[in-house]
């Protein structure tokens, strides 16, 4: 499987471009920002988008989803609950002092145990709240791999203080949905470098106890 990390826009949100070496397919994982890089690196190994997968919809995670639709012809996929959040868009962007960017209809929904098909790679969809009402991460079996976004971090996890956010129910997000999946594991987390399974359960800070 190709996969490529693009860190897009001001606050560098992890984008992951994730192709199928045979039927060229790709999944675009959060298209936050900097689309044209993205495309650049899509067309560099002759990849077509079909699907856009948004684990949150925080400004930065989703922001370039509709542009990012509009030039691929790709559905998106969201958690519904995630509505409100996406909706309050013209909100997130005052806080950030950028402009509002556009959004777009959301296709299809993204709920915990939903699989997506990606040639021979099986997406597995979890509920991961708490640092947003209904966040999701992706984990990848065969790869030894998932996707996190904002839920954890490299010896840290998401913030909470945002509206929407519920500290208690991100623990649990962390310790009964990802601390669970094999030590081995790769963290791709929405910010910043990689870490493992294993790495943070020993050493985060924030999961001790």
């Amino acid at each position: 499987m190709i996969h490529e990390i693009l860190a897009v826009g001001p606050l560098e949100c992890n984008c992951s471009i994730l192709g199928d070496e045979e039927s060229r397919e790709a999944f675009v994982v959060d298209p936050g920002d900097d689309l044209d890089q993205i495309e650049s690196i899509l067309n560099s190994h002759r990849l077509r988008v079909s699907k856009i997968l948004i684990t949150h919809a925080h400004i930065d995670h989703i922001g370039g989803a509709a542009e990012f639709k509009r030039r691929t012809g790709a559905p998106v996929y969201l958690h519904p609950k995630e509505q409100p959040l996406y909706d309050s868009l013209d909100k997130q962007a005052g806080w950030l002092g950028m402009p509002t960017p556009e959004r777009t209809t959301i296709d299809f929904a993204l709920v915990g145990g939903d699989r997506l098909q990606l040639g021979p790679v099986e997406f597995q969809v979890l509920d991961t709240p708490g640092h947003s009402p209904a966040s999701v991460s992706f984990y990848l079996p065969s790869e030894s791999m998932v996707i996190a976004a904002d839920t954890l971090f490299y010896r840290s996890i998401g913030r909470t203080d945002l509206p929407g956010g519920n500290g208690p129910q991100l623990i649990r997000s962390i310790r009964e949905k990802l601390l669970t999946l094999p030590d081995d594991t790769l963290v791709i987390p929405g910010h910043g470098r990689n870490t493992t399974i294993i790495d943070e359960r020993r050493y985060n800070p924030h999961l001790k106890g």
